[in-house]
Formats: C-alpha cells, sequence, structure tokens
C-alpha cells in the first residue's frame, strides 16, 4: 500500500476503482478523476491492483508519487473478480461519500461535482446520474429510466424500473449507509453489482436522480478483453439464481420484492437467456432450459405470480410456452421476433396486438403495452400539426414528443402531445421552434411512464379490425390510400 494517511485534507468524495491488466486505459481513467471540478485535492482516490501482470502497476506507482491523494493497494494473489478490490476501497475509504469507476472508463469532468451537490444539499442516501456507452461508431445512453429526469428525494421505488440497471457506473451513496448495514460487494465472478446494489436501494430512505452526463463506459472495438464479453451464460446464470435466493430469503415486503423480482426474473432469467443469438445459436439448449427451470423452482413459491408484473407480455408467451414444454414453439418465437423488423400489429377493442404469422390459435395476437400509429402530419401556417393515434395501458402517461439528435443523443428538445381519451393524440409545434433546432438528423419518438420510448408507425403497418390502411406513394409522386381486408 502507498500514501494510506498521506493527505492531511479530509476528502468530500472517495472514488475507488479496481485494476486488472489495465494498461491501455488506466492513465485516461485516472485522469478523468484528477480533472474533476470538484478539484483533486477533495478527492480521495483509492485504486486497488488485482496482480496485474502488464504495465498496470508501474502507472499507478508514478501517479502515487505525484499526488499523497491517490492511494494505491497491491494485492498479493489475484481475486478473479472486482468485489475484494472494491470492498477493500470501501474500508480504506475516510470521506462521506463514495462512489466506483472502473479501470477503462472515465468520468464527466464535471460527475463528481453534480452527484456530491446533490447529496448534500436533499440529504438522500444515493444520487444516480447519466451512464455514455462509448463505441468506435456511437454514443449510447446507458440505463435512461434513472437518469431522465431531475427528481430529489424520492423513494427509490417511486423510480419506474430503478432495478434495471445495477451496475456502479454515474453513483454516488453515503458512505455510513454501507457500513450501517453492512453492505459490501458478494465475491462472485458475475452479478456482484447487481447483489450490492439491490442491497443499496432496498436499504435507502429516498435518492436523487439527474439527467447531468456523469460518466463514460469504454466499449471501444479494441476492448476486447472485458470480462462481460468473455462470460459464459450458464456461468452468469448460476450468479443470478444465486442473487434471487438471496433477494428471496430477504423477505422484502411483497410491492418491494415484487420490483426487485421483476428485473432478476423477466429481463435476467428470459430477455437475457432467451431473447439472443447466443440461444438460437447453440447447440446445447437443454443447457438453457434447465437453467430457466432452476429459476422457476426458486420462484415456485412466491406470494405472488411474478408474470403478473412482466412488462412485456412477449415475455409471458415465451413463459408459458416454456411451462408448456413446446420448446419448437418458444424457438420459432425468439427467431421470429429478432429476424422480423417490420412487424404487422392489429388493434382489438382498442388495444394493440402484435400479429405472429408463425402461430395460428391463442399466440397468433400477442399483446404489446402501448402502440402509436401516424395519422396525419401538416405545415398550417406558423405550425406543423402532427396527429396520431395511441393505444395501449399507459395512454394517460403520455405528456410529450421528443426530437433527439441522432449524433448527439444528449441534446433532445420536447414538444407537449396530447392522448384524449378516444386514443386520439396530437402536437402542435411552432415552425419557428422548428427552425432553432440545429441542422441534423433527429430520432422522434413519444415518451411515457416517465422514461420510455414509442416510436410512431405507418399506419400501413397496423390493421383495424381485419382492414388494413395502406398510405402509398404512387409512380406520379403522387399520395395513394388503400383500404384492403386482411385474410
Amino acid at each position: 500500500m502507498k500514501n494510506k494517511g498521506s493527505s492531511s485534507k479530509k476528502a468530500k468524495v472517495t472514488v475507488v476503482t479496481p485494476v486488472y491488466n489495465a494498461e491501455p486505459f488506466l492513465a485516461n481513467t485516472i485522469e478523468s478523476v484528477i480533472n474533476q471540478s470538484l478539484h483533486f485535492d477533495n478527492i480521495e482516490y483509492i485504486l486497488i491492483d488485482d496482480r496485474s501482470n502488464d504495465s498496470s502497476r508501474e502507472i499507478l506507482w508514478d501517479y502515487a508519487k505525484k499526488y499523497k491523494n491517490i492511494v494505491i493497494v497491491f494485492l498479493k494473489e489475484n481475486s478473479g473478480s472486482p468485489s475484494k478490490p472494491r470492498n477493500l476501497g470501501i474500508e480504506l475509504a475516510t470521506s462521506e461519500y463514495i462512489t466506483f469507476l472502473d479501470a477503462d472508463d472515465r468520468l464527466e469532468h464535471d460527475g463528481l461535482e453534480a452527484l456530491y451537490t446533490i447529496l448534500k444539499e436533499t440529504g438522500d442516501d444515493y444520487a444516480v446520474g447519466r451512464t455514455m456507452k462509448e463505441t468506435s461508431i456511437e454514443q449510447k445512453i446507458i440505463g435512461e429510466h434513472q437518469s431522465v429526469a431531475e427528481r430529489r428525494n424520492v423513494s427509490p421505488y417511486d423510480v419506474p424500473n430503478m432495478f434495471q440497471h445495477l451496475a456502479p457506473n454515474a453513483r454516488m451513496m453515503r458512505r455510513q449507509l454501507l457500513l450501517e448495514h453492512n453492505i459490501r460487494f458478494p465475491e462472485m465472478k458475475f452479478a456482484e453489482d447487481k447483489q450490492f446494489f439491490i442491497d443499496v436501494l432496498t436499504n435507502c430512505k429516498t435518492v436523487s436522480t439527474t439527467k447531468q452526463v456523469v460518466s463514460y463506459l469504454n466499449r471501444l472495438d479494441e476492448n476486447s478483453e472485458s470480462l462481460t464479453k468473455q462470460t459464459d451464460i450458464f456461468e452468469k446464470m448460476d450468479s443470478n439464481i444465486k442473487v434471487i435466493e438471496y433477494v428471496k430469503q430477504k423477505n422484502l415486503p411483497v410491492e418491494e420484492e415484487k420490483a426487485v423480482m421483476n428485473r432478476l426474473i423477466e429481463f435476467d432469467s428470459i430477455t437475457r437467456l432467451f431473447e439472443r443469438q447466443h440461444f438460437l445459436k447453440s447447440k446445447n439448449k437443454k443447457g438453457y432450459y434447465e437453467k430457466f427451470q432452476q429459476v422457476l423452482d426458486i420462484a415456485h413459491d412466491l406470494r405472488y405470480d411474478f408474470t403478473e408484473n412482466f412488462f412485456y407480455p412477449i415475455n409471458k408467451v415465451i413463459y408459458q410456452l416454456f411451462t408448456q414444454k413446446d420448446y419448437a414453439g418458444l424457438e420459432a418465437l425468439v427467431r421470429w421476433n429478432r429476424t422480423e423488423k417490420y412487424k404487422q400489429y392489429i388493434i382489438k377493442d382498442n388495444l394493440p396486438y402484435m400479429i405472429v404469422p408463425i402461430f395460428h390459435g391463442e399466440f397468433r395476437h400477442i399483446r404489446v403495452p402501448m402502440l402509436a400509429s401516424f395519422r396525419n402530419g401538416t405545415f398550417d401556417g406558423d405550425a406543423y400539426k402532427l396527429e396520431a393515434n395511441v393505444f395501449g395501458d399507459y395512454t394517460d402517461s403520455v405528456s410529450e414528443i421528443v426530437f433527439r439528435n441522432r449524433k448527439n443523443v444528449n441534446q433532445e428538445y420536447v414538444f407537449d402531445f396530447r392522448v384524449d381519451n378516444d386514443g386520439d393524440a396530437n402536437a402542435i409545434i411552432d415552425t419557428e421552434q422548428l427552425n432553432s433546432l440545429p441542422t441534423g438528423s433527429y430520432e422522434m419518438f413519444i415518451r411515457y411512464n416517465d422514461y420510455r420510448k414509442l416510436s410512431i408507425m405507418k399506419r400501413e403497418q397496423v390493421e383495424f379490425e381485419n382492414r388494413l390502411f395502406n398510405f402509398y406513394t404512387t409512380i406520379n409522386s403522387n399520395l395513394g390510400f388503400k383500404i384492403s381486408k386482411v385474410k
């Protein structure tokens, strides 16, 4: 260990970084902490080297010689996961607040200051901001639900899908919360951060969220050595099963447990297990089914029907096909859903369904939570009027339509979008407002349920009681319209 106790100034925030063979990215990560607007002399930076065999150790020594508030620890043996290094960081930390940063990621210049200021002002236990994933061709917002709005002093259960993204990035917490409740990262190869942040959030009274960018995940093409990309899906499922068992034995209040279990069962045990290319390509599909059966064996005596909490009805169908032992149907549905990009929909009793042509009977039409269908769009005087029909379970939560810059996803423009009781919706946008937008290409979507995105489909993709309405362009570039019956 080097520099422990060397700094005479009390730090405001402790940053903990586990390091293992991070040579290509480590200096950039460290520099992003040194250059924080919070000022580096207010930061205690603890880096734990997990027995690297590249030049990471030398890089750490060089920085520790320059800065007394950089504390470095060298482990005698490799621990096999970030858990032990992070837990050591918790034990060694001395400041009021703590955050975790992976050795190949980086912080936004004012990321720490944003979270620290929020926690000091609110007295909350936990604050989370925006995480961006970087690749060589794009940037993408990760866990958008937790950074879509400015929230203060709210219950973690009042943030929709708060448990859907449980990673260390872009979050800061009161260190005393971890000490009081003995919250540590379990020493597992996978899912250690998932269990840790479940413990954190279920012990938080109030939390805050911010739209401000805090951190960037490094997923550049050359970063091919990450543990995630080397994951064996069955090993990962074994870890997920342990977390399900762990949450079950916590005996949380029913509504709180539902929120956590929904992520662990619908997202981790169905979406990530079945609705992926690795499942379709695998020659050992029996192994997948055995893992999912283990999940069901654990969940069989829960105090509620966990499928009633699924957000995506298609996942309930996958579950039903599995329990009926219709594995061929399950595989066919997953394959069709992944490969068919131009899906058709039908409106029945004012509710939207996806048409699944590979099935006849019960699963021919599968409900979708929400659907928006384009009706008309016209420039009228000084305004553009967009008209659409919106169907589904959450029409009363629709409030706005969003134009998001495709090259800079943090640049978005919001306009009022209202839906009446019959599903008729419209937005009237002043052309001066449109003209004020920077030149570029924009993704356009309806926002509902706080953060969920709903694209507006062409009318010809939607059947209305077995009639297909099709707007089309003639060979003379005129707009045509056709109504046809669907067989």
